[in-house]
């Protein structure tokens, strides 16, 4: 009977994993308008050797933007964040993310509008440890 409930969790661990890995790809197919602004303005960050990723599956969620080479998680919220069920969820999701040694950074949606140049700042920060910081080649970490 062990032998069988060992069989059952990793193939609800693999069906989950699929899952995540599906809804990740429908939701990089279809971008909402900040997250298309702020991906365009990720690829011109001068990062050699890493990358961001978007809308990677890490552990039981999808966060929008990922660094693996700093644990960096960047996630872009709009009004409906402000909800209280849905602000209790974003919670739990921070604290477990960071829980597993991630860094996690959110956004409004009004912050890349307004105001993108302050964000990608923000961004470098917690990328080099200041704005006056030069970019250094920051080494792959596969996740």
């Amino acid at each position: 009977m062990r032998e069988a409930r060992a069989v059952w969790g990793e193939a609800t661990e693999m069906v989950s994993t699929t899952i995540r890995r599906a809804a990740a790809k429908k939701l990089r197919a279809n971008p909402t308008p900040h997250e298309r602004m702020l991906w365009r303005a990720l690829k011109e960050l001068p990062i050699e050797d890493s990358h961001f990723r978007r809308q990677a599956p890490i552990g039981p969620y999808v966060v929008d933007f990922f660094c693996p080479a700093k644990h960096l998680i960047i996630e872009l919220g709009g009004g409906h964040h402000n909800e209280d069920a849905t602000a209790a969820r974003d919670l739990e999701r921070q604290r477990w993310l960071e829980n597993e040694g991630y860094r996690v950074i959110c956004f409004w949606n009004s912050e890349i509008m307004a105001d993108l140049t302050a964000v990608l700042e923000r961004i470098h920060v917690e990328l080099y440890g200041s704005r006056e910081a030069e970019a250094q080649p920051l080494k792959h970490r596969r996740v």
